[in-house]
């Protein structure tokens, strides 16, 4: 069997961790386990960024979660793609964040709690509003091609296949923060 050490709550930044056990079986793809685990991280960040009260952030800050959702996803294991195709999504968005800065805001950490147990792991960079709606319509075009991608490469097991939609879709929900 492989183990992971997941963090514990909502994806929040916290020394307490747990030992994940996934036992796969022979010619298995996964564990449908991890599946709901990365959906959860992918749906824990559009209720984060969502929540942030300055919409000038919520692009970076989806950046920024599709980050730590790619970084809990360990090397080396049947979610390297995925874990490749959140990692460049999020390079993609951010870079697009910096591209478009409002320079007239600080960047500036996130957090939904006084107690900063949900913060980001790093400022996030404000958008100008004057090019907000054209960011967001550009960031959700790098969610569509990594969602894209995902489905092309579930080919093969049936499994596979069926955890690749099912985090395609979670993916595919995130655009709803770009769309408001």
């Amino acid at each position: 069997g492989l183990a992971y050490s997941v963090p514990t709550g909502v994806w929040a930044q916290s020394s307490v961790s747990v030992l994940y056990k996934v036992i796969v079986p022979a010619g298995d793809f996964g564990s449908t386990n991890f599946t709901r685990h990365l959906i959860s991280g992918l749906t824990s960040a559009q209720v984060f960024c969502g929540g942030l009260d300055k919409a000038a952030y919520r692009v970076d800050c989806l950046a920024e979660r599709l980050k730590v959702v790619s970084d809990g996803i360990p090397e080396d294991n049947d979610y390297d793609e995925v874990r490749q195709l959140l990692s460049a999504a999020s390079a993609d968005i951010s870079q697009l964040a910096q591209a478009n800065r409002d320079r007239d805001l600080p960047k500036a950490h996130a957090s939904l709690r006084e107690d900063y147990s949900d913060r980001t792991t790093r400022p996030l960079t404000p958008i100008t509003q004057e090019s907000q709606a054209e960011v967001r319509q550009r960031a959700i075009a790098i969610l569509e091609e990594a969602k894209t991608q995902l489905l092309r490469s579930a080919g093969g097991s049936n499994s596979r296949s069926i955890q690749y939609a099912q985090i395609a879709q979670a993916i595919d929900s995130t655009k709803v923060l770009l769309r408001s």
